[in-house]
């Protein structure tokens, strides 16, 4: 019966992702969404030709029936799928959590959005190496970015970089820790013909880095603020649940007057309004001003008719847990707006 009930909720998602699937089976989506559409222990993603199978549960031999039930449905209703990989977020080994191929053949190393492809690395670590939730922020770089300096920390595997370098960006500088995400948004140069300048690759400790750009003067027109949900290195450490605003104030001064700052934060227990409200105490002062907010695709934040639970804290005024903000940074108070008659 369990099955069974599962079968029902995959159909439904996938009904309601019809439209999103491209003929050459390039594109990168989440075909389930366990947390919000029924099952919080499973989560499926589509790269290409190859379906990723997150494992949540507690226990991974307690999620098993449903991988096996997921498996099975991937291989009936999708057959062009040419490989099916598995991640346990709770495994017992980094090859587990990593992600071990189930079925099939050698995972896809690419996906195409928005006419863009981005490398991949599937079972380069516990995460897939390109965040699907991030897409329609991508869609906005290219659009809004030509011309633009740009500043991506945090970059992981640089798909915002990437995304305004497509857009016609005049220069996009990715500063990441791990070097081997940083090599694998230089494939993603190569596969879209950017040309490398490795001295905008920038493998170094964030808090470091980025007082060694202000003290060299640099300012960007716009600064991809995209950090994990927690990290600490010997200098310093991150925290989204509390600590949003001093990461904020930290690269604000190295966006130019009028220049852009987006501010993302995926913490899960941190509600929409909470977000909100530290935005706008750093915007008392009106050097910063909300200019807009991004919202979630629906593949990934789920559909109306697909909902079966929600969220542990209500997101809005953002519609999923990863919050994107843009914020316009003056280096001079803009005017204080008079309360209306």
């Amino acid at each position: 019966m369990l099955d069974k009930t599962l079968e029902d909720l995959l159909e439904g998602a996938l009904s309601a992702r019809a439209s999103l699937f491209d003929d050459r089976h390039q594109t990168g989506l989440r075909l389930f969404n366990g947390f919000i559409e029924g099952n919080p222990g499973l989560v499926i993603d589509l790269y290409a030709q190859t379906v990723l199978i997150h494992n949540y549960a507690e226990i991974p031999s307690d999620g098993e029936s449903a991988v096996r039930a997921a498996r099975n449905f991937v291989r009936a209703r999708l057959p062009w799928v040419r490989c099916i990989l598995l991640k346990a977020r709770n495994g017992r080994t980094p090859e587990e959590k990593r992600g071990i191929v189930i079925d099939g053949d050698v995972p896809d190393d690419r996906v195409r959005e928005h006419g863009v492809w981005y490398a991949l690395d599937l079972l380069m670590n516990r995460d897939a190496s390109l965040y699907l939730d991030t897409r329609n922020l991508r869609r906005w770089a290219i659009e809004k970015l030509q011309g633009k300096s740009v500043l991506n920390t945090f970059a992981y595997t640089g798909s915002l970089g990437v995304a305004a370098q497509a857009g016609g960006a005049a220069r996009v500088v990715h500063i990441d820790l791990n070097r081997a995400f940083l090599n694998l948004a230089k494939a993603s140069y190569t596969l879209n013909g950017f040309p490398i300048q490795k001295k905008d690759f920038q493998a170094a400790d964030f808090w470091p880095q980025v007082n060694h750009l202000k003290r060299a003067g640099e300012v960007f027109d716009c600064v991809f603020l995209d950090p994990p949900f927690f990290a600490s290195t010997p200098k310093g450490a991150v925290d989204l649940q509390t600590d949003s605003a001093r990461l904020i104030n930290k690269v604000r001064p190295l966006v130019k007057d009028g220049g852009l700052l987006v501010a993302i934060n995926n913490a899960i227990f941190l509600s929409g309004k909470e977000y909100m409200q530290t935005l706008e105490s750093l915007c008392a002062d009106r050097y910063l001003q909300i200019e807009t907010l991004i919202p979630i695709s629906e593949d990934f934040s789920g559909y109306a008719e697909t909902h079966v639970g929600s969220p542990p804290l209500d997101p809005a005024p953002f519609n999923h847990t990863t919050k994107i903000a843009i914020l316009r940074v003056r280096h001079k108070a803009s005017p204080k707006l008079e309360e209306p008659n």
